[in-house]
């Protein structure tokens, strides 16, 4: 065979791979995305401030902001201008980070692929995991700093938090000038004008939003899929403190979002990787990036930046090793489940709604794009 014939096979195995995956999860991803606007138009943020600001107590709104941040659809990055609006407008330091911590590791969308991929006993557990991480992080924040503390003014300007750092702005109203990007508009009135609003937001502004790592990452778990052998990763990620600390490491830094992180860490389940690595994976990588840790550092502080990654390291790794400790109690196999839940739906159904999906996607980047280089 040809090195021609090598590279094309290798391609069409690869495209095969993803797409397969790209089906699976594209029924679950629609009906995620569509709830997500739902919430972005009915739930507007200058309802919920009152809840999070120091009045409300140190525990009640950290447990406010928590709350509020798990079904919200925000990676790291784009979760970070609408954390410091909220600073900016009340919200105490450690109401702030649980926010900050809440919000990119869980979404109605991530929650809905989870359930696609995976199995419901992660499905239930990410959200749950990721609660707890925020209280935590949120909680011992202000703990140590809550005498009487006001809120500093955090600039939201371009200049101050470049695009290129934040690539997910949805949370900011009108963030790149161009009058079609942010929030639902403030003029409709009525349920219809609402409704119209949440479905541009949820298939234009936030597909556009997650498109590409959406992409990028079911191409890599393709390609993961394709070329690594089982017994390798079960080799080295089968399970233990050791594997959840390399899966920590890398997804410290990286920069993936929750909803894209799911298909990774469903095809390394399936190559032989411990749920529980698997989970410190899908807890730390959306939670935290490069660019997040250098923002919460410039704007929060040093110890707060400390809490915020202590928080993490240490939740998922207690996590990690209580989710194995479930599965091995249950007497359950997290490879012979995985992707179970989408077995109910033809594959030919899968793939009418990945149709559907996937120009959704290049629209929404393509209108991404235009209005960010206006």
């Amino acid at each position: 065979m040809s090195v021609v014939d090598s590279v094309a096979e290798a391609l069409s195995g690869i495209l095969i791979e993803s797409w397969h995956i790209f089906a699976e999860a594209a029924p679950y991803l629609l009906l995620g995305f569509g709830i997500a606007g739902l919430l972005h138009v009915f739930v507007p943020d200058d309802k919920v401030m009152q809840y999070l600001g120091s009045s409300a107590g140190k525990f009640r709104s950290v447990l406010n902001a928590s709350i509020l941040g798990v079904p919200l659809p925000l990676c790291s990055c784009g979760v970070v201008p609408a954390a410091l609006s909220l600073r900016n407008r009340g919200a105490t330091k450690g109401a702030t980070l649980s926010f900050l911590i809440s919000t990119p590791q869980t979404g109605v969308d991530s929650i809905a692929i989870t359930y696609a991929l995976l199995d419901p006993i992660m499905t239930v557990f990410r959200p749950v995991a990721t609660f707890a991480t925020a209280v935590v992080a949120g909680v011992t924040e202000n703990i140590l700093n809550f005498s009487k503390e006001v809120p500093g003014k955090v600039p939201l300007s371009k200049s101050a938090v470049p695009l290129a750092v934040l690539p997910m702005t949805s949370a900011t109203p009108d963030a790149c000038g161009c009058g079609s990007c942010g929030g639902p508009d403030e003029e409709a009135g009525n349920f219809v004008q609402k409704v119209r609003s949440g479905v541009k937001y949820a298939y234009i502004e936030l597909l556009g939003d997650i498109g590409f790592w959406l992409i990028v990452g079911v191409v890599i778990a393709g390609i993961i899929s394709y070329f690594v052998p089982a017994n390798m990763v079960g080799s080295y990620l089968g399970g233990g403190i050791g594997s959840m600390l390399l899966a920590l490491v890398v997804g410290i830094p990286l920069y993936i979002c929750a909803t894209a992180s799911t298909p990774l860490a469903a095809v390394l389940i399936l190559k032989g990787m411990s749920p529980g690595a698997a989970f410190v994976f899908l807890l730390a990588g959306p939670a935290t990036n490069a660019a997040t840790i250098t923002m919460v550092l410039k704007f929060l502080g040093k110890r707060t930046t400390v809490v915020y990654l202590a928080s993490i390291a240490l939740c998922a790794i207690i996590s990690g090793l209580v989710l194995d400790q479930i599965y091995s109690s249950l007497g359950i196999d997290a490879l012979s489940i995985a992707g179970s839940a989408s077995e109910i739906m033809p594959d030919e159904v899968k793939n009418v709604f990945a149709v559907l999906l996937l120009p959704l996607l290049v629209y929404g980047m393509y209108s991404r794009k235009k209005c960010v280089d206006k």
